[in-house]
């Protein structure tokens, strides 16, 4: 075999430059199965580890107020293996380097702080003993810059009072910490503080009682089956259901995250691995009918056909195995990169990175997978080949006229023109793959920045036609309508619009889930309910408008009949009429009008928030004396919002933009150079005749490039149409249940794809028009 390695390396020099665009084409497809795979092993070990170190429970309960001996009947319950009481309260907070007044929520933590559930994994400092002193969670401690020893201004109980911070911590019940309603963090704005259990007690009158629970199952027990005894146990005192780690918001944002990246492992490199083998395919083909007289001699010397398919088996592996180490490198640097943007998303005592053996081997398995099924027809064409047919020249194509000469156009056209319709028709697969090969370059740039379209559109539906207040008073519990006008007479305020909130439970038939309801005032006020289009959503009297993933889960149309059960006050079930559905990027909502809300709750006149329109000349003002109402919880501002959302999602999504225009830009041109390259080498011979019989260089050129031209003006149209279709299906493939980006492709998207593949051609006709000029003769004739 040693005469055909140095042919493998002979063939692998020749065609350099289209074995690198392919190489190139395939470690993007690697580098992305490479990094998603090895964050979701990383993931999941750092969460498994985590989770086992602090024994983090797996039912929670909240209620209103129950006595301590109802967690020994819980104890009780067959299937749970320990439960542990605790009270939980939301504190109000006057930060020095905020306008507005922060929030978050006060944990109790046991009298032994290694036993018991949720440990807190202490950062620094001490657990706090004395009365007032507080543990602070590490996202708003550095946010603030807070150390032990600081202070913190606090309303505990509609008490102001002032908490000495002893500690920072963090625990599994918070490794993603959002607000009520949020679904990004908030650290500045909303943190978590952990406090002794007899001082929490004692700051909310709860001696002897508990408002919160948590549980731990034995190995045998049936989740749902804990679950409804504990709902039994519990409904008397308030509870608002219990529920299993899936539906505790920190865990299901974890779960959320592993499943979208395995929706990443999935798509976007079966993609580029698909394109990569296309080409391959193309060019093996290529190679194989250029060197039939040398398959023939081979044979003839007696190299076997298993010999031959192996030799170019070994070309088509070369490319896919250096492509793999080089995908393997650029994928493991891209996931410690992944690895640190996590980190500020995610609170865990540890996070590494970590890239197992296997995911290499699979990554070095897949593309030498995918390259080999790409070139098995090429490969069955060279080995069945017999010696004696492949000595003579390929037979003539049967020529016949185009459709162009049947009309009678022709007549209308360049000979040049004529020359390229004829030979596109006359080699209809051949045109049609090369077609496709640039609607995948195409479609794979709208997939690149479809996620950037989808979070524009957010900001502006979002902020700028769903949100028209300046912003959000939150209030404890909930409060009568007269502190509409005490808010009304603050300096400062132009508008006012109460609302509530509260937690319920959707019954669809056996389906059923919790969800956030919110009771509006008004459907075309502050909050405004918006289709994806802007058209206002109407909410009849007496019914309810659902989210699109609340829909889709429970099976929910518009007209149907839904129960609805309260988890507040008299804790009604109502049966009420779905008017319709709404595209919401925050999961599972239901909306409603206030009054309605009041009335089924026989509680007219409750409220739980106000939206506020702000003189922004005033605000300063307004935010000082918000601070020091007692029954104000926290106030959202629309502003801080956006910062928040810039910071965090525009500004990571700049981060990742360069690897999404490169990885488009490789595919791009390694398609339509390839292509390119691959016509020229099948028309070298016809090409060089026409320069013998006086054609100038120029001509030829336009000859080959107009081609070129042709199939890309072809293939872009079929490739923004693809790319939509594949757009539209990564969006449904990667929907979370917490957040869900809307389906939009802004024109910039398709204008953008065009001109990358139409510069990809021009640049590729350049090299190509190169080495037209530089053709040697004598040697291809």
């Amino acid at each position: 075999m040693r005469a055909l390695s140095v042919k493998l390396w002979r063939d692998l020099i020749q065609l350099r430059g289209q074995a690198i665009a392919i190489g190139l084409v395939m470690a993007c497809g690697v580098a992305t199965l490479i990094m998603s795979l090895s964050m979701l092993d990383s993931m999941a070990t750092t969460i498994d580890r985590y989770y086992k170190q602090s024994r983090f429970a797996q039912v929670f309960v909240h209620l209103e107020r129950a006595p301590l001996s109802l967690i020994d009947r819980i104890a009780e319950v067959p299937g749970v293996a320990y439960a542990q009481a605790r009270v939980i309260e939301r504190v109000t907070l006057d930060m020095q380097r905020l306008e507005e007044p922060a929030w978050g929520r006060i944990v109790s933590l046991p009298e032994d702080t290694n036993s018991g559930l949720n440990l807190v994994h202490l950062r620094s400092g001490r657990y706090p003993e004395a009365p007032r002193e507080v543990l602070v969670g590490q996202r708003f401690a550095t946010a603030h810059g807070l150390v032990a020893g600081d202070e913190i201004n606090a309303v505990l109980n509609g008490r102001r009072e002032v908490l000495r911070v002893v500690g920072i911590g963090l625990s599994p019940e918070f490794v993603y910490l959002i607000s009520p309603g949020s679904i990004l963090p908030e650290n500045e704005r909303y943190g978590v503080f952990w406090m002794a259990h007899r001082e929490m007690e004692a700051a909310f009158d709860m001696e002897g009682a508990f408002n919160d629970a948590i549980l731990t199952l034995s190995p045998n027990a049936i989740e749902q089956e804990v679950i409804d005894r504990v709902d039994d146990l519990t409904e008397r005192y308030g509870s608002l259901g219990a529920y299993g780690r899936l539906d505790q918001p920190s865990h299901r944002f974890l779960d959320n995250e592993l499943k979208e990246l395995r929706g990443t492992a999935l798509i976007v490199p079966v993609i580029f691995l698909i394109v990569s083998a296309f080409l391959l395919n193309i060019v093996l083909a290529r190679m194989i009918a250029t060197q039939r007289e040398q398959i023939a001699a081979l044979k003839a010397l007696g190299y076997s056909s298993r010999e031959i398919g192996l030799h170019y088996l070994q070309f088509v592996l070369v490319i896919a195995v250096c492509s793999a180490f080089v995908g393997s490198l650029l994928g493991a640097w891209m996931g410690r990169g992944m690895t640190a943007m996590y980190a500020e998303f995610f609170d865990f005592p540890s996070f590494e990175y970590v890239i197992k053996r296997r995911v290499i081997v699979l990554g070095i398995s897949v593309s030498s997978i995918s390259a080999t099924l790409g070139v098995a027809s090429a490969l069955y064409a060279a080995m069945r080949l017999p010696p004696a047919e492949a000595m003579r020249p390929r037979a003539p194509q049967s020529y016949r006229p185009t459709i162009l000469e049947r009309v009678g156009v022709h007549r209308f056209l360049p000979t040049s023109l004529r020359m390229i319709v004829r030979q596109l028709e006359r080699q209809p697969a051949k045109t049609l793959l090369s077609i496709l090969g640039v609607s995948l370059a195409t479609a794979i740039l709208v997939l690149g920045r479809y996620s950037e379209d989808a979070v524009g559109f957010i900001m502006d539906h979002q902020f700028n036609r769903v949100l028209r207040y300046d912003a959000n008073v939150v209030l404890f519990d909930k409060t009568d309508s007269s502190a509409i006008s005490t808010v009304s007479s603050m300096p400062g305020i132009l508008a006012t619009e109460p609302y509530r909130r509260i937690t319920a439970r959707i019954h669809a038939g056996h389906k059923k889930e919790l969800v956030d309801m919110l009771a509006l005032e008004r459907v075309d006020g502050m909050q405004q309910l918006l289709d994806l289009s802007g058209r206002q959503i109407p909410l009849a009297d007496s019914g309810i408008l659902i989210s699109s993933v609340l829909a889709d889960k429970l099976d929910i149309r518009p007209g149907m009949t839904v129960t609805v059960e309260a988890l507040e006050g008299r804790r009604p079930e109502i049966e009420l009429p779905v008017c319709g559905v709404i595209d919401d990027f925050a999961g599972l909502s239901v909306y409603v009008r206030l009054k309605d809300l009041n009335r089924w709750l026989r509680e007219q006149g409750a409220i739980g928030g106000i939206m506020v329109q702000v003189d922004s000349e005033l605000a300063e003002s307004l935010y000082l004396e918000l601070k020091q109402a007692p029954r104000v919880v926290a106030v959202e501002s629309t502003h801080a919002m956006r910062e928040n959302f810039d910071e965090l999602v525009i500004r990571n999504m700049a981060i990742m933009r360069p690897f999404l225009i490169s990885f488009s830009v490789i595919i791009a041109f390694g398609v339509v150079y390839n292509s390119a390259r691959i016509s020229l080498a099948e028309r070298s011979r016809d090409l060089s005749t026409l320069r013998v019989l006086g054609f100038s260089k120029r001509e030829i050129a336009s000859i080959q490039l107009w081609e070129l031209a042709l199939i890309t003006g072809f293939g872009i149209p079929v490739g923004l149409v693809a790319g939509y279709l594949l757009a539209e299906f990564t969006s449904e493939a990667t929907a979370m249940e917490i957040a869900r980006m809307p389906f939009v492709i802004a024109p910039s998207t398709f204008g953008f794809s065009a001109v990358v593949v139409l510069t990809a051609s021009i640049v590729s006709g350049l090299i190509v028009r190169r080495r037209l000029d530089r053709i040697d003769l004598i040697a291809v004739l």
